[in-house]
């Protein structure tokens, strides 16, 4: 594994990484590279990474909390807490004019929110002269990381709430807006900011003490430099840097979606909750029933083929992909993860008790290849 990641730093694919596995109790980790292209600041087991997606599972786990606390419902309607959200009108065609529409057949539910299917979404088709997209650019209902583009949770949600729906909930699955949504839930249903209850109930218990939504500045130097694909020329191209980090203070909307700064080792204690049934170091975050409902896949065959551009034949459970379909050698059945858009990915893989973790910080799609090297590398490392 260390020779075909240390080939692409060699190669200035990327500047450096940092993998961690742990099966059986043994853990392995490498360091590889520089945290910034041309830089000289090593990469370190300590370096701290923008997660992004890998944020989504964390999310449900605060909102399987909560639902252990009777404080949510997993069918019940959003509206007691989001009534901004209730009475919703659905596209009659994605591509119609907005007030083509007919009601919801019914209220968009919390376990619509963890799955996926509230009917609201990323369209994985080119969308840009379809009035609905068009209504959405105009809104800009972006959870963007600079503090000085975000919204409020509250006034997120009043926008998000002009516009109808585009599937009936529970019908489709469609990416990345459920999970936002489910964050301005958690928070008015625990009544604290979403980023207090996640470093209160997940964070400390676990001994996550690099992981959350912004950093101090003494942490500031360990975090890596990031980078995505110039539009015009595909090459890398500065993204965001640890001088002026869009991390570097405390956000107006903490973005449940894709928000979180961690480290591999801060993840793996994460990793090792999940795949103990919701117990680690001591500290139980979930019982052993709501680990197993999160993990398991929830989604029909037609809603894993209609998301097949992103979920790529697997299922979803809450906040992540759940392997269904036995086509590689990572492909277990059962393992639960889900890749980070900034270069990270994670896996639990509770028939091999295993968790692996990749850090780098250059954007989809650059890091493709990366990924995929990354886990065979991981299971054909396997001698058992």
């Amino acid at each position: 594994m260390h020779d075909v990641l240390a080939g692409y730093v060699e190669r200035g694919a990327l500047p450096g990484l940092v993998t961690l596995i742990s099966r059986r109790g043994e853990v392995h980790v490498d360091a590889i590279g520089k945290k910034a292209m041309g830089g000289n600041e090593p990469m370190q087991r300590d370096t701290i990474f923008r997660i992004a997606s890998m944020t989504k599972p964390v999310t449900a786990a605060a909102a399987m909390i909560l639902v252990e606390e009777c404080k949510l419902r997993l069918d019940e309607p959003i509206d007691r807490l989001l009534p901004e959200l209730a009475n919703r009108n659905v596209l009659k065609r994605l591509s119609g004019p907005l007030d083509e529409t007919e009601p919801a057949g019914r209220p968009i539910t919390v376990r619509d929110l963890l799955t996926l299917r509230m009917g609201f979404g990323y369209i994985l088709e080119d969308a840009s002269a379809y009035p609905i997209q068009k209504a959405i650019d105009a809104l800009d209902l972006s959870t963007d990381t600079n503090p000085a583009k975000r919204l409020t949770p509250d006034e997120w949600i009043r926008r998000l709430a002009t516009l109808p729906l585009l599937h009936q909930p529970g019908e489709c699955w469609m990416y990345d807006t459920g999970l936002d949504v489910l964050g301005v839930l958690i928070a008015r249903a625990a009544n604290q900011p979403l980023d207090v209850f996640f470093r209160e109930r997940i964070f400390e218990p676990l001994g996550m003490s690099d992981t959350g939504f912004w950093m101090p500045a003494e942490k500031r130097t360990r975090l890596a430099t990031c980078y995505q694909a110039d539009g015009d020329t595909g090459a890398l191209a500065l993204f965001d840097d640890p001088g002026d980090s869009r991390w570097s203070q405390a956000p107006t909307f903490p973005q449940a979606t894709g928000g979180l700064v961690s480290t591999v080792d801060d993840y793996l204690a994460f990793g090792q909750m999940v795949l103990n049934k919701g117990k680690h170091g001591g500290e139980r975050i979930l019982s052993r029933p709501s680990v197993e409902l999160m993990t398991m896949n929830h989604l029909t065959a037609e809603q894993q083929a209609a998301g097949s551009l992103l979920l790529d034949g697997r299922g979803w459970g809450f906040g992540g992909a759940v392997t269904t379909k036995r086509d590689q050698i990572y492909a277990t059945s059962g393992r639960y993860g889900w890749d980070g858009g900034h270069g990270t990915a994670w896996a639990a893989d509770p028939s091999e008790d295993m968790n692996a973790i990749l850090m780098t910080q250059i954007g989809f799609p650059l890091a493709m290849d990366v990924y995929l090297d990354f886990w065979a590398s991981v299971y054909g490392a396997i001698d058992d």
